[in-house]
C-alpha cells in the first residue's frame, strides 16, 4: 500500500496551506492532493474558502504559512507559472476588442508574443485556441457584445495560452444557460482528455458530478474530505429508511433478523438499511414488538445530498473516515 502511494503523482499538493485575514483564517492548514489527469471538483458554500485557495495555488495571494507544491515544485518556482492557467472570478476583457485581440493583448501581457503552442508562431497558437473553445468564428465582433458563455469560453481560451498542464478554474460555469453550461461542460472534458489536470470550482453540484473524477470539500476553511468519484458512488447507495419511536429498541431488532445487512443510525429516531430489497415485513416485526413507525420507504443518496450532508458537517455515512488518499 505504501509503495502504491509512493508511485502517485500529484500536480497540487499542498501541506498545512493557511491564509489569514486580520488574524483570522480563511483557509486553515489545508492538505490538498490533486492526482495529474484528475478533475478535480472544489466544493464548498460561500465564504468557505474556495476562492482564496485557488488564488494561492495561482500565486495571486500569498499564504499566511504552509506549502504549495505543483508538479512537485514550489509554487513560486518560474517553472511552475509556465504550466498552470488560471481563471479566477472573471476573466478580464477588454470589451471593445475581439476576441482574438483580446487574446494577443494577453498573450504579450504574459511574455508570450515570441513564443507560441509547440513550436508554431503565437497568433497560429492563439488562432488554436480559439477553435478549440468554440470562438473561431466570431470574427470582429467585440467581447462586449458576447453573451455569458461566450465571455467563460473565452476566459478559458486566455488560460489556455501557453498550453499549460494545469487549469485552475473558479465558478466557470456561474451564470450560464443550460445550453452553455453544456458547451463549457464538453469544453471541459476535451481539454481532460487531451491530457490537462482541471481544478474546478462550482455551486451547480449536480453539474460538477458529471465530470469530476476526484473531489474536494471545504467549510469554514477546512478541508473536509477529498474523495474519489469511484469511492463516493460506494457511499451513495438506496437504502431503507425508517423513521420510528423508539431507535434504541428498533436497532438490535433488526440487525438481529437481518444478518450481514448494514444498518446505520441518521439521526435520533431514523435508521437507514442498505442492501435491502424488501421493507415489508419490517413493518409487521416492528409492530409485534410494539415500535411505532412515523414513516418508511426506499431512498437513494444523490451526489448533491451527499455534498450538502458534509458541508453541513454531518458524519453519518457508516462509511466514512476522513480523507481518502485520492
Amino acid at each position: 500500500m505504501n509503495e502504491k502511494k509512493s508511485l502517485q503523482k500529484y500536480a497540487v499538493e499542498t501541506i498545512s496551506l493557511t491564509k489569514e485575514y486580520n488574524k483570522t483564517p480563511a483557509v486553515n492548514h489545508l492538505d490538498m492532493k490533486v492526482r495529474e489527469g484528475a478533475i478535480y471538483g472544489f466544493i464548498g458554500r460561500n465564504g468557505a474558502g474556495k476562492s482564496t485557495t485557488l488564488k494561492m495555488l495561482c500565486g495571486l495571494a500569498k499564504p499566511t504559512s504552509g506549502e504549495i507544491r505543483i508538479y512537485d515544485k514550489s509554487v513560486v518556482d518560474p517553472y511552475v507559472a509556465k504550466r498552470v492557467g488560471c481563471l479566477i472570478e472573471s476573466a478580464g476583457l477588454y470589451p471593445n476588442m475581439t476576441a482574438r485581440q483580446n487574446m494577443i493583448m494577453k498573450a504579450k501581457c504574459l511574455g508570450l508574443a515570441d513564443s507560441g503552442l509547440q513550436g508554431q508562431s503565437q497568433e497560429n497558437s492563439v488562432d488554436k485556441i480559439l477553435s478549440l473553445t468554440g470562438l473561431s468564428n466570431t470574427g470582429n465582433k467585440k467581447t462586449k457584445f458576447f453573451s455569458m458563455g461566450m465571455k467563460q469560453r473565452l476566459g478559458i481560451a486566455i488560460a489556455l495560452l501557453g498550453n499549460p498542464d494545469l487549469l485552475i478554474l473558479d465558478e466557470p460555469i456561474n451564470g450560464l444557460d443550460p445550453e452553455g453550461i453544456r458547451e463549457i461542460r464538453q469544453l471541459l472534458l476535451k481539454l481532460n482528455e487531451e491530457g490537462k489536470t482541471l481544478i474546478i470550482s462550482s455551486h451547480i453540484l449536480g453539474e460538477l458530478s458529471k465530470i469530476s473524477t476526484h473531489y474536494g470539500i471545504i467549510k469554514d476553511g477546512v478541508l473536509v474530505e477529498q474523495i474519489s468519484r469511484e469511492s463516493l458512488e460506494q457511499k451513495c447507495k438506496s437504502y431503507f429508511q425508517l423513521e420510528v419511536d423508539n431507535i434504541s429498541h428498533a436497532l438490535p431488532l433488526i440487525t438481529e433478523h437481518t444478518p450481514g445487512v448494514r444498518t446505520e443510525v441518521y439521526d435520533n429516531r431514523t435508521l437507514r438499511i442498505y442492501d435491502l430489497s424488501d421493507g415489508t415485513w419490517l413493518h409487521q416485526l416492528l409492530a409485534e414488538n410494539h415500535i411505532q413507525i412515523y414513516s418508511s420507504g426506499f431512498h437513494h443518496m444523490d451526489l448533491e445530498e451527499y455534498f450538502l450532508a458534509r458541508m453541513d458537517g454531518q458524519t453519518h455515512t457508516a462509511s466514512q473516515g476522513g480523507n481518502e488518499n485520492v
